[in-house]
């Protein structure tokens, strides 16, 4: 089922808040699908999902090499699925990695230190699950 990012129902609002891992699609140059497990974490003021990675990670290589491609992260639990889905972009200002880290500590734990942190931001316009 397809639901507006903009008024998710609380029910997958819950979900986002929940602690599970997720995965996220990014696309290799080749254009083969890159899928890892990720911690994920739901901004709905700025429609944006994070995730924390480091510069070197196949995945920020990978939107690196085609900024504004789309990605999709995606988590499930028993019957309770949600895709949020949109143009990707990685970024290292440090401001955008610092949310995306004081998010992430919030839903998972805090993370370890890293010098080379950047931030997956997905502008999510497509969500699709059962909540």
């Amino acid at each position: 089922m397809g639901l507006d990012p903009r008024t998710l129902p609380p029910e997958a609002l819950a979900f986002l808040t929940e602690r599970h891992l997720a995965t996220l699609t990014t696309l290799r140059p080749d254009g083969s699908p890159h899928v890892v497990a990720v911690g994920v974490t739901w901004d709905g003021d700025a429609g944006l999902a994070r995730v924390i990675t480091f510069a070197s990670s196949r995945k920020a290589r990978n939107l690196f090499a085609a900024p504004g491609s789309r990605a999709a992260v995606s988590q499930v639990d028993g019957g309770r699925w949600l895709t949020l889905e949109g143009p990707a972009v990685v970024t290292d200002d440090p401001t955008r990695v610092a949310e995306a880290v004081r998010r992430y500590a919030e839903r998972y734990r805090e993370p370890g230190e890293r010098p080379d942190r950047v931030a997956i931001e997905i502008a999510v316009d497509r969500v699709l699950g059962r909540a």
